[in-house]
């Protein structure tokens, strides 16, 4: 809890008015601390991407990160892979199932991953919209990892998730990474490339493992062209 309202309306380029608007109606994650308002940036930036805010890319650096080399989305891909054919009926069952799925160290416990990735959307659902949604636990788990990983599972039927747009969802995009730098670094580029009518269109054809790899690293290569 490290923002003021001062500092949220300049990370989300909207007016201090506004924010008190956003906080009586109840719409955005605050904290109330010596009967003064507080956000957390991670649970704010994360907030803003759910609701497609135009957030700019830099908006989600730390200091360090303009200096310390960062991972791609292929490459996280490349460490968390592709899986189709995720069953389940629900939420909750598409989650476990998509676990057992997931590419981890011998050592971790996945039904431990499992109740934090449902207590994260029971919070607030990780459903972005158009059919999409980015399960991760809302704090960096102990799971032995010395790389993040982004995992790209699509489901055998899709499910009712809470999303902002009311649609089910039958893609989840499930984000494990070792800091909290690293898993705003990715979720934000993922959820700009999710804006790429070619990377759209591969994942709604449920593509080949080749063209969905394709498809990102095009995207994300435009992303890079217009980043500041």
């Amino acid at each position: 809890m490290n923002l003021s309202v001062k500092d949220a309306a300049a990370l989300l380029t909207v007016s201090e008015k506004t924010i008190y608007r956003w906080i009586k109606q109840d719409l955005i994650p605050v904290y109330k601390l010596n009967e003064s308002y507080r956000f957390n940036k991670s649970e704010l930036l994360e907030w803003a991407l759910s609701r497609r805010m135009g957030v700019p890319v830099s908006a989600y650096e730390e200091p360090e990160s303009r200096t310390l080399p960062l991972p791609s989305l292929v490459e996280a891909l490349e460490n968390g892979g592709v899986f189709y054919r995720i069953e389940g009926n629900s939420r909750n069952a598409v989650l476990k199932n998509m676990v057992r799925e997931l590419r981890l160290p011998p050592e971790t416990d996945r039904d431990y991953l499992e109740k934090a990735l449902i207590a994260r959307e029971n919070l607030a659902s990780t459903g972005l919209g158009q059919g999409i949604a980015v399960p991760h636990p809302r704090n960096p788990l102990p799971l032995h990892l010395n790389e993040p990983s982004l995992s790209l599972s699509f489901l055998e039927q899709p499910v009712d998730y809470q999303a902002l747009d009311g649609q089910p969802v039958s893609v989840l995009f499930t984000l494990l990474s070792p800091t909290a730098r690293m898993h705003l670094h990715l979720l934000s580029r993922l959820c700009f490339v999710l804006r790429d009518g070619g990377f759209q269109a591969a994942l709604q054809q449920v593509a080949t493992r080749e063209n969905l790899f394709a498809a990102l690293q095009q995207a994300e290569a435009s992303l890079a062209r217009t980043a500041p």
